[in-house]
């Protein structure tokens, strides 16, 4: 997940390289004789990182639209809290200064898209970022 404007820049960077260098290396194995599904096969897990981080740019895209995923499990609740802060355009340093902590510890949560975190900071980083939630518990098709 991208998480800053200088992430999101340095993966349009990595995109734009990734696609010359896979464009270099069809046009490399083509040049050693290989067949077009030779060449398709061992580009392959090339083309899956390019289209990871294709969707990693057009999911923070969205997020700066106001445009969210829905939280289908409780563990997205921490990716959430994160789009919501950059669609909100607030630095990581300045939710520390809201929650009087220290920019480290919220780069720490976010980077760990606050797994293990309580219930009590999840709900102050809401406060802080003026969300509010409405949870509904359905059973589960077994």
């Amino acid at each position: 997940m991208i998480k800053t404007e200088t992430a999101y820049r340095r993966a349009n960077e990595k995109l734009k390289d990734h696609k010359a260098y896979i464009a270099n290396e069809k046009l490399r194995l083509e040049s050693m004789g290989l067949s077009k599904d030779q060449i398709s096969h061992a580009v392959q897990p090339l083309l899956a990182f390019k289209g990871e981080l294709e969707q990693d740019i057009q999911h923070y895209e969205m997020i700066k639209q106001g445009i969210f995923l829905p939280i289908e499990t409780i563990m997205e609740v921490g990716k959430n809290l994160i789009a919501h802060r950059i669609y909100m355009n607030l630095s990581q340093a300045e939710l520390a200064k809201r929650l009087g902590v220290s920019e480290a510890q919220v780069s720490r949560d976010e980077r760990n898209e606050y797994e293990g975190a309580t219930t009590e900071k999840i709900q102050s980083v809401m406060n802080a970022l003026g969300l509010k939630t409405t949870i509904h518990i359905e059973t589960a098709a077994v």
